[in-house]
């Protein structure tokens, strides 16, 4: 087994997330090239008593990678490793990024089950998180995920699977706390198509067909628009049409094969992977609640009434989404279908007292939060909201019971 002296690793720069609102200098840095590196960097750093955290792809935008002790980078460990047509499953390492995933799996007949409209986070950080897509019929990343490979605070080398599925269930959404991820395996599906409809649709029409829109489509989620110039935040046109407290709706359907390719905006019919990409400025910055699927409209409708008092704060399209029900123990989903509810300002911007209000307007909903975006969560608030927060806990001890892989960030919430 290789053995590493941090002395031995070159000096740490600045990290900084995507959007710059995250950022900071750790002791050592380090870009283990294999498995057997991330176990002697995680040795020796639990020999001087120091934290480690893993630096994704940073499309986070809480502080959840920031430490004074070490940060990995595991974008060497990247690739998907296997398929496995019969059993609907594929292996990757941890730096794989979403898009990586796409020619493999279509070479196999198969498909990731749903994914976001970012592609190029890694796959360890996506699942960390619970980063999701759209549609009631799926879940996160994280809920597919049917083993990890991890690398513990000791340096032993855990693999997690369903046959222990307490243990698997902390796993899937675990932030990074209980230890290094260098392998995971994930349930896929058949290759799939999609036929995409985009349009605008009045804040009144869109909520009086909530259910159907919900139920009928593979994937349904809309920006809503509060003022003229909301859509050009986020490149979203309308023909010359009034834009103003209308929804930007994206619905996505599956297609069978005789239904031709499109490439015309708005209607295409392409591979799934092509349709569910969205290319993003990173001009903005975002808090993600949940409430439970048969609250949405009531909370949508609250918060709509409070980004109209709150404007300009409140400029930036309001994203709604849906999810379904998974039994990871930090997931927002955790039991029940979700609404997801996206919240955005510009960077720079102090809006921070409007934040706090959609805090507390969504509390009266039992929010839960995306652990990857800004939050207001505390402890009494995640045991109340998270069932199993204390079980998470618990495995969370036993496997790292020095903390070495908590921050100041998630100390607070999960020591």
């Amino acid at each position: 087994m290789a053995q590493i002296a941090l002395a031995d690793l070159p000096a740490a720069t600045r990290w900084t997330n995507w959007v710059g609102n995250q950022s900071f200098t750790p002791a050592y840095t380090a870009a283990p090239r294999d498995e057997e590196e991330v176990v002697a960097l995680v040795r020796a750093a639990a020999e001087h008593g120091m934290g480690v955290r893993v630096a994704a792809a940073g499309h986070s935008f809480t502080p959840v990678v920031e430490t004074g002790g070490l940060v990995l980078d595991l974008s060497a460990l990247r690739g998907v490793v296997a398929t496995d047509p019969a059993r609907k499953r594929a292996s990757a390492l941890p730096g794989t990024l979403i898009r990586d995933f796409y020619e493999p799996l279509w070479d196999a007949g198969l498909a990731l089950r749903n994914q976001g409209d970012i592609d190029t986070q890694q796959i360890a950080g996506a699942i960390s998180t619970a980063t999701h897509g759209s549609g009631t019929r799926y879940t996160s990343l994280s809920g597919v995920v049917r083993g990890v490979r991890l690398v513990t605070a000791t340096g032993a080398i855990r693999e997690i699977s369903d046959d222990e599925p307490d243990l698997l269930h902390a796993a899937q959404v675990a932030v990074g706390m209980l230890g290094v991820m260098t392998r995971l395996d994930l349930d896929v599906t058949d290759a799939y198509r999609l036929r995409e409809q985009v349009g605008l649709r009045p804040w009144d029409d869109v909520m009086a067909n909530w259910d159907e829109l919900v139920a009928e489509h593979r994937h349904f989620g809309f920006f809503w628009l509060p003022t003229e110039e909301s859509g050009a935040l986020y490149n979203l046109e309308g023909d010359g049409e009034r834009l103003a407290d209308q929804c930007y709706v994206k619905v996505y359907d599956e297609v069978g094969p005789d239904v031709p390719d499109d490439a015309t905006e708005g209607r295409r019919v392409d591979r799934c992977y092509r349709i569910f990409p969205m290319v993003y400025d990173p001009n903005f910055h975002e808090l993600e609640y949940f409430v439970p699927l048969d609250r949405g409209p009531d909370a949508l409708q609250a918060m709509r009434e409070l980004m109209l008092r709150s404007l300009p704060d409140s400029i930036y399209p309001l994203e709604v989404r849906t999810v379904g029900p998974e039994e990871a123990f930090l997931s927002p989903q955790y039991g029940t279908a979700t609404t997801v509810i996206s919240v955005s300002g510009a960077p720079g911007t102090d809006y921070w007292g409007y934040l706090r209000s959609v805090d507390a307007l969504l509390a009266e909903f039992d929010a839960r939060v995306h652990w990857g975006k800004l939050h207001f969560l505390t402890r009494e608030r995640l045991h109340d909201l998270y069932p199993r927060a204390d079980e998470f806990i618990a495995i969370r001890r036993e496997l790292d019971p020095d903390g070495m892989f908590l921050n100041d960030h998630l100390r607070s919430l999960f020591w």
